[in-house]
């Protein structure tokens, strides 16, 4: 296992930084993660990242009331490959807002966000101010066949 950010083989903070944007962009779906009444909840949500922080559409329902208060929140993706049986995490820790600058809602609007709303929702955008980013690589070791056979 290598969490990122304390190994010295993944490169500078900024190269791994960006490593884990690039994993966070590749996931096609996220869950955040907030208090609702004071008990958590996860939603997942479509997402895409934009200018380094998470970016996604909302209804107008409680993710988007709860997210949308200046609340602190928690974005994960994750993605596990059967081939290799690697797999990574990232974590995003920051600030959840409504996108109501005009300008910066025209620029998200023109996102190549996926198709898919709940319920054809989607009128709002919510964007996570990234104040922490933090991950994982597994490797999960294959026994050979000839392994297998031995244990079996």
């Amino acid at each position: 296992m290598v969490t990122y950010g304390l190994s010295h083989d993944l490169g500078s903070p900024r190269a791994v930084t960006g490593r884990m944007l690039d994993y966070l962009a590749q996931a096609p779906l996220g869950r955040i993660a907030l208090s609702v009444k004071a008990l958590p909840v996860i939603f997942p949500v479509n997402h895409l990242v934009w200018h380094g922080d998470v970016v996604f559409m909302t209804g107008s329902r409680t993710k988007l009331a709860v997210a949308t208060t200046g609340t602190v929140v928690a974005f994960e993706v994750d993605h596990f490959d059967h081939r290799d049986q690697s797999s990574w995490s990232v974590l995003v820790q920051g600030v959840a807002e409504e996108i109501i600058d005009p300008d910066e809602a025209a620029e998200v609007r023109a996102l190549p966000f996926p198709a898919c709303r709940l319920n054809g929702e989607g009128d709002h955008f919510v964007r996570i101010r990234r104040a922490r980013i933090s991950g994982r690589q597994f490797q999960t070791a294959v026994a050979d066949d000839h392994e297998r056979a031995s244990v079996s």
